[in-house]
């Protein structure tokens, strides 16, 4: 299957693997790095990786420390789900939102002028 940077629910999920594999070996060889490094770099044994890259397996604990390897953690961003306030907690920080300015509360005489 052609790489297309498109993951797609029609995609199985051996081909969804081998997509990620793709990944992996693309950025890994920008790098210039060896399986090696990167299996030493993440904690894996290099059979790991190579199952990995071929998109045959590997645990989701193993894509993160190679992800972590190879300084792609930042692709993860998008499963953080953004935090969700509940109408409750907006009713009270609207409620707490400054409705005016205060006078202000230094001694300072406004009819004596520094100039």
């Amino acid at each position: 299957m052609e790489n297309t940077n498109n993951i797609s629910y029609s995609m199985s999920t051996p081909a969804i693997l081998k997509e990620l594999g793709i990944f992996i070996h693309k950025i890994r060889l920008q790098r210039n790095q060896t399986q090696q490094e990167i299996a030493i770099a993440a904690g894996i044994n290099r059979s790991t990786l190579v199952m990995m890259e071929k998109g045959r397996g590997g645990t989701l604990q193993s894509f993160i420390q190679t992800l972590r390897a190879l300084e792609q953690l930042h692709t993860l961003n998008s499963f953080i789900a953004p935090e969700q306030i509940s109408p409750l907690q907006l009713a009270k920080l609207a409620q707490q939102k400054r409705k005016r300015a205060s006078s202000a509360k230094n001694n300072h005489n406004p009819s004596q002028s520094s100039w």
